[in-house]
């Protein structure tokens, strides 16, 4: 997935996957994945998507700041 945000262009096929979160099995209308990645030029950006019945039915690209990817990571471990 590619997005755009205030002039950057975030694509999932060419930046860095850092971590990948993912909640309920496959098929789970409740189930979810959160992926976090980093660009080329260190810009961070969760790509979230999930089943019909998630906090994400609809894919999305989100940005977020380089101080708050601990916190990601933190609250994101198996």
């Amino acid at each position: 997935m590619q997005k755009t945000i205030r002039g950057t262009v975030y694509d999932t096929d060419t930046a860095e996957l850092v971590k990948k979160y993912a909640h309920g099995a496959f098929g789970d209308p409740a189930g979810y994945e959160e992926t976090l990645y980093v660009t080329e030029d260190g810009k961070y950006f969760v790509y979230t998507n999930g089943g019909e019945t998630s906090p994400y039915p609809v894919e999305k690209i989100s940005c977020i700041a380089k101080a708050k990817v601990d916190a990601w990571l933190d609250s994101h471990k198996n």
